[in-house]
């Protein structure tokens, strides 16, 4: 009986316990929470969205790349929108009367699932569209406009580098739920890789309705509107007069040119080519179709997305490698007879022989190239040739080859490096040896980079052995930039091998004309312009123009990749386009207006095989 007791005064007990918490929280739902009572009855409220406005992008001396101005989109209230003036409304907004009635009949039909909510209905009307629309308004029961800001591109350069912004769809919304129909978010570039620090955050104004569904007057004399919180702006790497320089140059050509300050890190210029004009960017939804279907693919960024050979720049790593385990010196010269006769053999152009290292950079000799890298496979250090390629391809990884740098660019491209694994694949395993894969030597075979990577090369030469991870942030608005950007990451070469290196490279740019560099045309007085030319071999068509330079020799500025497809030697176009680019960032002008004129006015894009 005495247990039966202390049960029943355990479950009272419990109860009455739960109804009090229940009370609590009834009261606290309904008497002290008005923000749950508002969003439980929403169908009595009428929510209008204030827009931020998205932050601006700046170029690294504080001009406007990316600016905004004011733009308005008619909304509608389907449930409201009756008896208005419809012939007027088609006038204002230079609509057709078919198009109107089609789209209030697809209203009908989902009603019960638009109920109340309030859409768009034109988007981005004229200033003057907007003010008839105002004054007559009375005559567009359901109907009101809310402004939002419109992207505006004071340099036309740059488009695939700042990216577009575009209204969400249902596939983005599922995915990202933060989103609602009538958003804008960042697509492709700066815009799409800081997006959530561009696009602040929404608002929204409060409207009480009456028991026929009018809206009758702000709720709450707007204690409950919430302002709107602009983005972010974000000053980027970018120089915006050296970026809009550099579209000029690569005017009717396909290609990329990057530039980056070695000291930093920091992007300088990055021009995909051919690009998107910016004028098209704001109205993106317009030009899309006519842009994806150019066969020249101006959407596509071939400066981060494009893996390429890297051609005869590519010696530089082997060099460099081939000095680190110390199967070549500077004083080791070895032959060459128009190319490398062994095997099948790798050609040459005619020079002196024999040549050292420093020679063979000024004169881009293959045969060298060959020998030192046999001689790095061959090392007898390593007990088969599979321990050996593994060695340099680690060492090859170190200069950020083989995978993505990391940058803030979206849709990086990690470029491609051959395996053991893949040539076991290929040749059989233990059956492959130096030979088999002597295209390496000359940065052809089984590799693909990206003009990032070749940017990235010459800066991490130009630092003599380090690199920071090439970046377009320079400083965000009361937000500390990412940390790892400021980072160095070390080659597995000593840093002594790298003066031997830029002292061909050098030799290659500033020798006395006749004496056999590779450069020696695009030399700018007082520059000491330290280069390597390549010429990229292309099964597809005609050979690829390649040049990779930094400058200064001494602390220096800046380091460039040119890559030109289909333009045949490097020192052709790609080392001229560089060298003016190194011309106009350092000295902010150029005197070689000839070479320039040529260059500008110059067209590589009839070489281009067009699918």
């Amino acid at each position: 009986m005495g247990l039966e007791l202390k049960k029943s005064n355990i479950l009272t007990a419990s109860v009455v316990l739960i109804a009090i918490l229940l009370t609590i929280r009834l009261f606290d739902l309904q008497i002290v929470d008005k923000e749950y009572k508002i969003t439980a009855s929403n169908n009595a409220f009428r929510y209008e969205v204030r827009y931020p406005a998205r932050g601006l992008v700046l170029d690294r001396n504080g001009k406007i790349l990316v600016g905004n101005e004011t733009a308005y989109d008619i909304m509608v209230t389907p449930y409201e929108a009756v008896n208005f003036d419809t012939v007027d409304l088609c006038e204002i907004f230079d609509l057709k009367f078919e198009d109107v009635r089609h789209t209030f009949k697809d209203y009908r039909v989902n009603r019960r699932k638009i109920g109340f909510q309030t859409m768009p209905f034109v988007k981005r009307v004229s200033n003057k569209q907007y003010a008839v629309f105002l004054e007559q308004a009375y005559k567009f029961p359901g109907f009101s406009a809310v402004s939002r800001t419109l992207r505006t591109y004071p340099y036309n350069a740059g488009a695939n580098l700042l990216g577009y912004i575009t209204e969400v769809d249902t596939t983005y919304i599922r995915k990202h739920p933060e989103y609602k129909r009538g958003d804008y978010v960042g697509r492709t570039g700066i815009e799409q890789s800081y997006e959530g620090v561009l696009r602040g955050k929404k608002g929204y104004n409060i409207f009480l309705r009456d028991v026929h569904n009018k809206v009758k007057s702000s709720f709450a004399n707007g204690e409950y509107d919430i302002d709107a919180v602009p983005g972010k702006s974000i000053t980027s790497s970018i120089d915006a007069e050296l970026q809009s320089y550099g579209e000029s140059l690569m005017t009717n050509k396909v290609g990329s040119l990057v530039a980056i300050e070695p000291s930093t890190g920091e992007i300088l210029t990055l021009v995909s080519s051919p690009g998107i004009n910016v004028d098209k960017l704001a109205s993106i939804s317009k030009y899309y179709k006519e842009i994806v279907n150019d066969p020249l693919k101006p959407m596509f960024n071939r400066a981060v997305m494009a893996a390429y050979p890297p051609g005869s720049v590519f010696k530089l790593v082997n060099g460099l490698i081939a000095l680190q385990d110390e199967v070549v010196d500077t004083v080791v010269r070895y032959p060459c007879h128009m190319g490398y006769h062994v095997g099948r053999g790798v050609g040459c152009h005619s020079h002196p022989s024999p040549l050292d290292l420093t020679h063979a950079i000024m004169m881009s000799c293959n045969a060298y190239f060959c020998y030192a890298f046999r001689d790095i496979i061959d090392n007898p250090a390593y007990p088969n040739v599979t321990a050996a390629f593994s060695h340099w391809k680690e060492l090859v990884e170190s200069f950020g080859f083989g995978h993505k740098l990391g940058s803030d660019l979206p849709n990086e491209l990690g470029g491609v490096l051959p395996s053991v694994k893949g040539y076991d694949r290929i040749h059989g395993k233990g059956r492959w040896k130096s030979l088999s894969i002597i295209s390496l030597a000359i940065g052809q075979g089984e590799i693909g980079t990206t003009p990032l990577h070749l940017a990235n090369l010459a800066a991490t030469v130009a630092n003599r052995g380090y690199y920071y991870t090439p970046h377009i942030i320079k400083s965000v608005e009361d937000t500390v930039v990412h940390a790892d950007y400021s980072k160095r990451h070390y080659t597995k070469v000593d840093p002594s091998n790298f003066q031997k290196v830029i002292y061909g490279m050098y030799l290659a740019v500033n020798a006395p004309p006749g004496s056999g560099g590779t450069a020696t045309r695009v030399a700018v007085k007082g520059l000491d312009i330290c280069g390597k030319t390549g010429t990229a071999q292309n099964p597809h068509g005609k050979d690829h123009s390649v040049f990779i330079c930094f400058a200064p020799r001494d602390n220096p500025k800046i380091a460039v990749a040119a890559y030109i497809e289909n333009a045949g030697f490097g020192a052709t176009w790609a080392a001229p386009i560089a060298s003016l680019l190194v011309e106009m960032y350092i000295n902010r002008k150029v005197d070689r207006k000839d070479l320039e004129a040529y260059i500008i006015s110059g067209n590589t894009m009839t070489n281009v095989p067009i699918k």
